[in-house]
């Protein structure tokens, strides 16, 4: 059960993460790098969320549901 805690609370931080980047890329209209460092951070969780997924899975900690 902690496990999909974590992984719920991870993939809201990668959104926020996306929404935060929306908000400087309106906000700052392009002037500064803020959106490009929210993004990067984006990605990276997203890339850590994965890897997070597929090794649960590999392990047998989390099973698919269907």
């Amino acid at each position: 059960m902690i496990i999909h805690i974590v992984l719920i609370v991870l993939f809201l931080i990668v959104v926020a993460a996306l929404f935060q980047a929306l908000f400087f890329l309106a906000r700052d209209k392009g002037e500064s790098k803020r959106t490009m460092k929210a993004l990067t951070w984006r990605i990276g969780l997203s890339a850590l969320l994965l890897v997070l997924i597929f090794a649960l899975w590999a392990t047998g900690l989390l099973k698919p549901a269907a």
